[in-house]
């Protein structure tokens, strides 16, 4: 299982060279299911690998010039401070037994499974749908910062308790919020993703005993993964492969959910 698991970590950093983002669902699964990595450990681990892996993507479109610092970092402030003291704070205060309904435990792993298994289903689907072809026009950039600072913390606690980028929510934000282009909204949100997701792991360094050589070793692969993924992005459309592999993130959101409360 461990040899799938390295094997599989490769194949996230594809997902996000192929397609630009969404792969990093996936390192939380694998951890657990395949690593058994602790669910609370394996968040930490997460927020690692995505914060790594999108920084080096924010550094390839800072490049290209498509990233946007002033947004990130009205953008982003809030979404680092949440998720900074979600795990530092809010996780570990969160009990181990949660509730018991009708015989069932509801415990703390469970609770955050099946959120992050509602999460991956709503990113499954908006993979799958098909994007309008709107002709995007430039217009003059402006900030709603009251629904700025409620999106920013909203995606920081989600981030700080599922160890999951959330560019799902960041991405169209940026578009509506602040006005952004398409592409420079990606290359915005790569930049936010790896800042709150690195500083809240920095978090977690207090709290738990990290095993660096195997985190190490599962973001290494994971950025190689990256660069092979951009090699093939030039003959392998990424738009063609978004909606398989929304439907496999489906599938997968749905295999947690029937196994926490089913089998």
């Amino acid at each position: 299982m461990e040899i799938a698991g390295y094997i599989a970590s490769i194949f996230v950093g594809i997902s996000l060279g192929l397609i630009g983002g969404g792969g990093s669902i996936l390192v939380v699964p694998i951890l657990i299911y395949l690593f058994d990595v602790e669910l609370v450990m394996a968040t930490a681990y997460s927020l690692f690998v995505v914060g790594s892996s999108s920084l080096i993507g924010a550094y390839t479109n800072y490049r290209k010039d498509l990233v946007d610092l002033k947004t990130a970092v009205i953008f982003g402030l809030p979404a680092v401070v949440a998720v900074f003291l979600t795990r530092k704070f809010l996780l570990p205060f969160i009990p181990e037994q949660i509730a018991n309904i009708a015989g069932f435990d509801i415990t703390k792993d469970i609770a955050l499974l099946l959120l992050f298994a509602v999460v991956m289903i709503v990113a499954s689907v908006l993979m799958i749908k098909k994007p309008k072809q709107e002709e995007q026009l430039e217009v003059e950039q402006e900030f709603n910062y009251p629904l700025i600072l409620v999106e920013g913390v909203f995606v920081g606690v989600l981030t700080g308790l599922i160890g999951a980028g959330g560019g799902f929510i960041i991405i169209p934000a940026l578009v509506l919020l602040s006005k952004l282009p398409m592409k420079k909204a990606v290359g915005t949100s790569l930049m936010i993703i790896a800042a709150k997701s690195l500083i809240g792991f920095l978090g977690d360094v207090s709290n738990y005993s990290i095993d660096w050589l195997f985190l190490l070793s599962i973001a290494g692969l994971a950025v190689i993964g990256i660069f092979i993924g951009t090699k093939l992005s030039n003959y392998i459309p990424g738009k063609k492969l978004k909606p398989a592999f929304g439907w496999f993130v489906l599938a997968m959101g749905i295999y947690i959910i029937a196994k926490e409360l089913f089998l």
